[in-house]
């Protein structure tokens, strides 16, 4: 094992620029990607919590949605979007948005009915007790959904490389018909690191808002 890791470090040594690329390709595909699903999923949550009747069917589809792999939507979507970065950026929108979605709508329905009454009772209008009550109460909930998504999406964003990205899949897919190992490690272990940094870091946000 120490072997493969001197090999994967040397590897990087003498393809900086191609490494250095890859990191950046893969950050900004799965940053944005995030960013698109806490865009619509964050709203859509916070409907569906006002709206049981629709939620049922929402969070059915939903969950129907995040058994599919990514991998599958990604080839199913090759058809219609071809290659490129929209169709990865679907795919890894779609296996962002159950968790923020469902925690959303979990964060907003566990509020104690008696902190909107309070509220309502204060004269806030629906934005400021959205804004000022709910949505700083039920932070630590939709957070924990937006850590959940974080981590699946930098990890499957290796998949971008199927369809000419790049990205650090480009080392894993190319390493693995090759059996170079090594190669692989080149690929997998940032994307491991990348991924355990942002469980750190939303898991610090996390705690701080819920001890607010």
């Amino acid at each position: 094992m120490i072997e493969l890791l001197s090999k994967a470090y040397d590897y990087i040594q003498h393809n900086q620029s191609r490494f250095w690329e890859a990191v950046g390709t893969h950050l900004r595909i799965s940053l944005t990607a995030l960013a698109l699903a806490i865009i619509i999923c964050l709203p859509l949550g916070i409907w569906i919590s006002r709206h049981p009747q629709a939620a049922r069917y929402i969070i059915n589809l939903v969950g129907v949605a995040r058994v599919i792999p990514s991998i599958a939507i990604l080839f199913l979507l090759v058809p219609t979007l071809g290659f490129g970065e929209p169709t990865a950026l679907v795919a890894l929108v779609v296996l962002a948005g159950p968790p923020i979605l469902i925690n959303t709508d979990a964060g907003m329905r566990g509020l104690n009915p008696a902190v909107r009454e309070a509220g309502r009772g204060m004269g806030m209008s629906p934005t400021q007790l959205l804004t000022r009550v709910e949505l700083p109460l039920a932070l630590p909930v939709i957070i924990a959904g937006i850590r959940t998504a974080a981590v699946e999406v930098i990890a499957s964003a290796t998949i971008a490389y199927l369809i000419g990205i790049g990205g650090l899949g480009y080392f894993i897919f190319a390493g693995l018909p090759l059996s170079r190992y090594d190669l692989l490690l080149v690929g997998a272990i940032p994307v491991a690191i990348l991924a355990f940094t942002a469980e750190l870091l939303l898991s610090a946000v996390q705690r701080s808002f819920r001890y607010q």
